[in-house]
C-alpha cells in the first residue's frame, strides 16, 4: 500500500508547488493596482492648449483620481498669462481654473519667463513657476513616477 501511495503523494505535491508561489505574486501585484495614476502633461506649444486642456478634462472625466501635473515652457507658457485667450477669444483663465479645483496642477518654466523676460506677476495665481520645464518633466518621470503625454 505505501508503494501505491507514494507516487501519488509525489504527484500531489508536484501538482500543488506551483499554486504556493501564485498566493505571494498576486499579493505582489496588488499594490500596483491600487497605486494612484499620475500624468504629467507636457505643454511647449500654446497652440496646442485647447487640445491640452480637452485632454486632460476628458482624462479626468475617466479616471478622476488621476493626478495631473501640466508643465509648460517655451512658447506653451502662453495659455498661462493674464488675458489669454484661445483663437474664438474665450479666456484660457476660466478652464485652468476649473481643472484646478479637480486638483490639475500647472507649473510654468522660469527659465521661460527669463529667456522672454515676461514679467513673473502675469502668471495665472493657478499656475506655480518651477526653475526649468523640460527638467520638472524629468524629474517628474524619473523620480516621483509620472508617465508622459504630448497633447
Amino acid at each position: 500500500m505505501t508503494r501505491t501511495l507514494t507516487p501519488l503523494l509525489a504527484a500531489l505535491l508536484l501538482a500543488t508547488a506551483p499554486m504556493a508561489h501564485a498566493g505571494p505574486l498576486a499579493e505582489a501585484a496588488a499594490p500596483a493596482a491600487s497605486m494612484q495614476e499620475k500624468v504629467v502633461y507636457h505643454v511647449n506649444d500654446s497652440a496646442n492648449a485647447s487640445a491640452a486642456l480637452r485632454n486632460i478634462k476628458n482624462h479626468l472625466a475617466a479616471a478622476p483620481d488621476a493626478k495631473i501635473v501640466v508643465v509648460t515652457h517655451s512658447e506653451g507658457i502662453d495659455f498661462l498669462l493674464s488675458g489669454a485667450t484661445d483663437k474664438n477669444g474665450n479666456p484660457y483663465e476660466v478652464a485652468v481654473q476649473e481643472l484646478k479645483a479637480k486638483g490639475v496642477d500647472f507649473r510654468v518654466c522660469n527659465n521661460t519667463l527669463k529667456g522672454r523676460k515676461i514679467d513673473p506677476g502675469t502668471v495665472l495665481a493657478e499656475a506655480t513657476i518651477v526653475p526649468s520645464g523640460v527638467a520638472e518633466i524629468g524629474r517628474l518621470q524619473a523620480k516621483e513616477g509620472y508617465v508622459y503625454l504630448k497633447p
